[in-house]
């Protein structure tokens, strides 16, 4: 299906009762990561630093779960931790030179998008001796999905933070801009004391 998702029908059940169940390749982790990041990415509806409890309250990430993927996303070298009284995290390196690849790699890990199970080898005519013919070279369909993977790491890795902030940003109307920045602003002088 064009959405990745799949409709599971149970016996008894009408269409209406029916389950959607949807797969994702990439977690929910790199959506609340890169929306996280977008408030550090340098433009006028954000901050350079934030505490990651303000950036998930910000998003209504929960704060846990938050502080671990800011932990991955340091480990790759894209967040750097910040000391003091207001510390927390900012970016390590530009907006601009942090791709969208940069986080799914830094949060998921470098997994495959589709794991062969060389299944070509176990029809039941070959009687458990597959002859060589049907497992030379790569599997076909394995193929399909190494291109499908490569076409989606390129992809991803020609978009940069900043690219996404600004499409972001761009809908919004410039009191958005202030009131995210006061917001922010006002939280970190409370920690202050």
């Amino acid at each position: 299906m064009d959405d990745f998702s799949a409709t599971l029908r149970y016996p008894n059940n009408s269409d209406t009762q029916s389950r959607r169940i949807t797969m994702s390749h990439i977690s929910t982790g790199v959506e609340y990561g890169l929306h996280c990041l977008l408030y550090l990415a340098g433009t006028s509806a954000g901050v350079r630093e934030a505490s990651v409890r303000d950036l998930a309250e910000m998003q209504g990430v929960p704060v846990d779960y938050a502080a671990k993927l800011f932990t991955r996303l340091a480990k790759a070298g894209i967040v750097e931790s910040t000391e003091g009284i207001r510390g927390g995290f900012r970016l390590a390196k530009p907006a601009r030179n942090i791709s969208v690849l940069d986080v799914v790699d830094a949060i998921d890990g470098e997994k495959a998008l589709f794991d062969c199970r060389e299944v070509r080898g176990q029809c039941a005519v070959f009687n458990d001796e597959p002859p060589t013919w049907a497992t030379r070279g790569t599997c076909s369909i394995h193929a399909v999905m190494q291109g499908a993977e490569r076409a989606m790491r390129a992809e991803l890795k020609q978009h940069s933070l900043a690219d996404l902030a600004t499409r972001a940003y761009s809908k919004a109307p410039a009191s958005y801009h202030h009131h995210v920045v006061d917001w922010f602003t006002a939280r970190a002088a409370n920690r202050r004391g």
